[in-house]
């Protein structure tokens, strides 16, 4: 039988949260969820009547609201994010406190029995070389506060230890808290709704990793931490390295017309 834990995940009422809480609670672990719901989201209405759930309102950067939370949990997973670099250049201030400054503030909250799964950006990787792949030992070189703000997030996270980062591909994918804003999200809702497409950079490639991924990922972290723990791991799908270009022929594929 898995063992199970009691696991707090800050933000996660959120895009990815809302598909990971669901899928932990299956797996049989108690969820707790601290989010400020900013955008009156109910995107755990679904669960909100299961007993192993848990929801409080609040900020993840106060320490004082944290603190009671953490101390009943085995592994936090710090989702609260301005995730993307439009988010973050909106209100920086937000951005440093809340992706890095809330972190710095939970680590040390944390006894150091207590484990830490955290998502971060592959986008801290930078424009990256032509014709090479990002692996876990390429240098780190974030060109927005997006990107240097989880990297450093990640850097505290793994200097603590007893820790798992997963450095994540642009995610894609439906979700209960849906956001269109993603690339593949936006393309296909553009594709469906616009019938066209226009392209900057058109041959411009990333890597993508599914919604549901991420969360099997986590999961897998959860179970296997003794032999993943301390260490990032890329997160992505390796058929999916894709241009701009390549991306719109796959939709195209789906919406012909």
């Amino acid at each position: 039988m898995t063992e199970t834990y009691s696991i707090l995940l800050t933000g996660g009422a959120g895009y990815l949260g809302a598909v990971m809480v669901p899928a932990l609670l299956a797996a049989g672990h108690q969820v707790t969820v601290l989010d400020n719901f900013l955008f009156k989201q109910n995107s755990l209405a679904a669960v909100c009547a299961d007993p192993a759930f848990d929801v409080v309102r609040g900020d993840a950067r106060d320490a004082a609201v944290l603190r009671p939370l953490v101390a009943k949990a085995d592994i936090v997973i710090p989702l609260a994010a301005l995730v993307g670099a439009p988010m973050c250049d909106a209100d920086r201030i937000a951005a440093q406190s809340t992706n890095f400054d809330a972190v710095r503030t939970l680590l040390d909250l944390l006894s150091p029995q207590q484990r830490v799964l955290m998502p971060v950006t592959n986008s801290g990787y930078g424009v990256g070389e032509q014709g090479q792949f990002c692996t876990e030992e390429s240098p780190l070189k974030p060109l927005s506060l997006y990107g240097r703000s989880k990297v450093a997030a990640e850097a505290a996270v793994l200097d603590r230890g007893n820790a798992i980062s997963f450095r994540l591909a642009t995610v894609f994918g439906m979700s209960p808290r849906m956001r269109i804003d993603l690339l593949v999200n936006d393309f296909v809702y553009r594709a469906l709704y616009d019938r066209a497409i226009i392209l900057f950079e058109p041959h411009f490639k990333r890597n993508f990793i599914h919604i549901r991924d991420v969360a099997r990922a986590f999961l897998h972290g959860i179970a296997q931490f003794e032999t993943m723990r301390d260490r990032p791991y890329n997160l992505g799908l390796s058929d999916a390295n894709l241009s701009k270009w390549e991306l719109c022929e796959r939709i195209q594929a789906q919406l012909p017309d």
